[in-house]
């Protein structure tokens, strides 16, 4: 019997569990030249907002120790220009997409749903609230069980139930389990754990921060053990709820190790900054790691680390 290394978030099925990380590969194009989108479980797109974004003003990177500062300013076309040209030429390569959105505002979340109502070829929309809400003096959505869920409510009152609402959360909260609850209890079909944590990097010959805006968001193998913790929490106290694991995955451990712990899939992103075939790579290396430990099934592997004591691959 051959691998099952399918996967699921909900209604949408994937051909195997590995995507790419909001923001780390556009729209695909850039991939698209070492390898077909169609070998990837899902291309997830930048994260799109209403209007066009030119970013923030440069130096908005920085590479630290195990994995580098962004603070990009989810930089875009905006939603007009993307269902018109990104969308139909993802469609065309025969990728599977999954959208990020994100807002400054509850109704901005609710108009970009408004906009994906019967629009074909999509298979879930990631809702990034790890964005200031400029109607709360800055606060990330996300850090915030009420405006974490009052975002992901006005999703759904807008999609109903078209598309998986896969809610994209922050590591920067005391409890991201209370978060995780109010999301699903809003309306939420999955989680996506997690963003990039906060940092800040002083540069010691000009003594000054090195990004322009001061702090950014660290991403690469250095967070992998906060997305480890998180996505173990969640899936403890959620265990029917599907994750997309993320946070430093350079190789097919790594994988193994976010699926263990509770993920369902496993999106590649730092990593394909030094490697653009890095996701191929740990789609095959999972898949061998998977079939090496007795499993016939990806499903069988999801959070098995929380099994009982004295169970092991195979038992009933």
């Amino acid at each position: 019997m051959s691998f099952d290394f399918t996967t699921s978030i909900t209604s949408s099925s994937f051909a195997n569990p590995i995507f790419t990380a909001s923001g780390c590969a556009s729209s695909g194009q850039e991939l698209s030249q070492f390898f077909s989108l169609q070998e990837l479980g899902a291309i997830v797109t930048k994260s799109i907002m209403i209007k066009p974004r030119s970013g923030r003003a440069t130096p908005r990177m920085a590479e630290t120790p195990s994995g580098m500062l962004n603070s990009i300013g989810l930089q875009g076309p905006g939603i007009d220009i993307f269902l018109e040209k990104d969308l139909p030429w993802l469609h065309e390569y025969g990728a599977q997409v999954i959208v990020s959105i994100a807002g400054e505002s509850i109704e901005d979340y609710a108009v970009l749903a408004r906009k994906f109502r019967s629009v074909p070829g999509i298979y879930g929309l990631e809702v990034n609230i790890s964005c200031p809400n400029v109607e709360n003096r800055g606060q990330v959505f996300a850090c915030n069980p009420v405006t974490a869920a009052a975002a992901i409510g006005a999703v759904k009152a807008n999609i109903g139930g078209e598309l998986p609402i896969i809610a994209k959360l922050s590591p920067d909260v005391t409890d991201i389990v209370e978060i995780a609850r109010s999301v699903v209890d809003a309306g939420a079909d999955g989680l996506a754990l997690i963003n990039t944590l906060l940092g800040m990097v002083i540069d010691t010959s000009t003594m000054r921060p090195k990004l322009s805006q001061k702090t950014g968001g660290l991403s690469g193998p250095a967070i992998r053990p906060v997305a480890v913790r998180a996505i173990y929490q969640v899936h403890a106290s959620l265990p029917d709820i599907p994750i997309v694991g993320m946070g430093g995955v350079t190789n097919g451990r790594d994988a193994f190790e976010l699926v263990l712990a509770g993920a369902s899939a496993v999106s590649v992103g730092t990593a394909t900054f030094g490697n653009p075939t890095a996701a191929i790579t740990i789609r095959n290396q999972l898949e061998e790691i998977c079939e090496s430990h007795g499993f016939d099934a990806l499903k069988d592997a999801i959070g098995f680390a929380h099994r009982p004591e004295g169970q092991e691959v195979g038992d009933v």
